[in-house]
């Protein structure tokens, strides 16, 4: 049986394990393997924000990691100031010391939880959250989160989002998971699919790729769009009117 909410690791567990894994999420070329399709996901999501916002002035990049995901956006547009945002330290160093190679602008780092974060209303032409919105916990969280985002992003700027997800049917979601595993087997072994899996029972509480559609038009996105999805991972956006 999938842990209980209240049973699911703390910020600070998961800081622990994200400060030992700087190396797993520095490759640009290929992301982080655990995700399907991670590779074409940068893409997709690095030119789908410059083709909504063709000169964003000021980006973020929520649970930023090591900075791939910036990086790729600065490979179309250079001149962003970028503000940083991450639990773990060394991610937050890494992430600076590699975006700040890629542009001319101000580079600014947070070491904080982005639920608790003081972060200044719609000041980001773009927001990216990749991989990390899963770390949510019930509806509550959920609902405030995406009001934040939404909050913070500029009028006319945009979102953009990959990550995790479950499915609403339950026998859909069975059948995917089991795709997924045969995903992890293949790539590391029986053993890996198993480290995954418990990590993502102990950490994660992603929810439906619909829940997430209609919950950012619920806190005010005027434009919602799936980019793709493959399994139990999906990328999309969202646009703040003007």
């Amino acid at each position: 049986m999938p842990r209980a909410l209240q049973e699911k690791s703390t910020p600070e567990q998961i800081r622990t394990r994200f400060d030992a894994y700087v190396e797993r999420f520095s490759n640009l070329e290929t992301g982080q393997s655990a995700t399907l399709d991670a590779p074409l996901v940068l893409e997709l999501l690095a030119q789908t924000a410059l083709a909504l916002v063709p000169k964003p002035k000021c980006l973020l990049d929520v649970g930023c990691g090591a900075g791939n995901n910036t990086l790729k956006i600065l490979q179309g547009y250079p001149h962003i100031a970028c503000d940083l945002l991450d639990l773990s330290l060394p991610m937050l160093e890494r992430a600076r010391e590699r975006v700040s190679q890629a542009t001319e602008a101000q580079v600014r780092t947070f070491q904080e939880d982005f639920r608790t974060a003081d972060l200044e209303p719609a000041a980001y032409d773009l927001v990216v959250a990749a991989a990390v919105l899963h770390h949510l916990r019930d509806e509550a969280d959920w609902e405030a989160a995406f009001a934040k985002l939404y909050r913070i992003t500029a009028p006319g700027g945009a979102l953009l989002v990959s990550d995790l997800v479950t499915h609403a049917d339950p026998r859909v979601h069975r059948l995917m998971w089991a795709r997924y595993g045969e995903y992890l087997t293949h790539l590391g072994g029986e053993a890996y699919r198993e480290k995954v899996f418990d990590y993502i029972d102990y950490e994660d509480s992603p929810r439906p790729l619909g829940f997430q559609m209609d919950l950012l038009r619920k806190v005010g996105f005027s434009k919602v769009e799936v980019l793709h999805k493959n399994s139990v991972f999906a990328a999309f956006y969202a646009v703040k009117g003007h």
